[in-house]
């Protein structure tokens, strides 16, 4: 008897030990952002959008320059963002001297950025250190949405600013049903005041009969965020976080570290190119609804 008794307090012990360290790596999370925001609580007035873009993607090499319907990508995605009232300044970001040439040649503000960036919300803090003026909010807009609404832009500024308590914020839209398993389009599910709360490649939520629930507003995030500049410089830093390597997506670290991102939810059909097929559909979007 004593033996079991023994093993039993011992299992006990361990449990009450591992929660602990779990408990305790939380508090500790929440405390390092509570400081971040008790000392950062400030209106963010000043506003850059940056364009990350580079050459070797795995998925479609070159993306940023392909032809869609006669202009490069990265110049129609320019074109869109340059019409958001929100934004004082637009910079693309790139660490590669084709794309860089190409956006120059259309008027486009480049900053060269390094090839060790591992996603775009690096290569916007690298830009954003080289920029000769000082701004609050960041807004990573993504290349490969070349239709994306000026309206979600400054959607998503406006909603950080208005959330003093939030470091990010993004956007989501209506998920159609047969994206639903697809991996390339990522999945968010929010709480009641607007904050995320998973980000996912799989269906989420992801109910017992393991299928599509047509009644049930799944979500669809759209790639363009933005974040406050005293944290995307914090970004960086913080080392990467078991959700965000086993989703391979950044915004999970975000959330492990204990910060704290504002979602808006917007009409928008989503057209984002992420693999060379994806051209000739968008092409024949624009022709239907006569895109110049």
């Amino acid at each position: 008897m004593s033996m079991c008794s023994s093993s039993s307090e011992s299992s006990s012990s361990k449990f009450w030990i591992a929660h602990s360290i779990v408990a305790g790596a939380a508090i500790a999370a929440a405390i390092g952002a509570g400081a971040y925001l008790g000392r950062y609580r400030k209106f963010r007035s000043r506003v850059v959008g940056i364009i990350p873009a580079r050459y070797a993607s795995s998925r479609f090499e070159g993306k940023p320059l392909v032809n869609i319907l006669g202009k490069p990508m990265i110049q129609r995605t320019w074109e869109r963002a340059i019409l958001a009232s929100t934004l004082d300044r637009i910079v693309v970001a790139t660490d590669d001297e084709r794309i860089a040439e190409c956006c120059r040649g259309f008027g486009a503000d480049v900053i060269m950025t390094s090839e060790s960036c591992r996603n775009g919300t690096e290569r916007c803090n690298e830009a954003l250190q080289k920029l000769d003026k000082k701004y609050d909010v960041v807004v990573n807009i993504q290349g490969d949405e070349p239709l994306i609404e000026p309206e979600i832009i400054d959607g998503i500024v406006k909603a950080l600013q208005a959330a003093p308590d939030a470091v990010f914020s993004t956007a989501v839209t209506a998920l159609k049903p047969e994206d639903a398993f697809d991996p390339n389009r990522v999945k968010c599910v929010v709480d009641n005041h607007g904050y995320a709360i998973y980000f996912s490649r799989g269906l989420i939520p992801y109910n017992k009969t393991g299928k599509v629930n047509p009644q049930f507003p799944y979500m669809l995030h759209l790639g363009i965020q933005s974040y406050d500049t005293k944290f995307l410089k914090i970004y960086p830093e913080l080392r990467p976080t078991p959700l965000q390597l086993e989703e391979d997506l950044e915004q999970l670290k975000v959330l492990e570290n204990g910060y704290k991102m504002k979602v808006i939810k917007v009409d928008h059909e989503a057209h984002g190119v992420d693999i060379p097929e994806d051209v000739e559909k968008l092409e024949t979007l624009m022709r239907e609804q006569s895109f110049s």
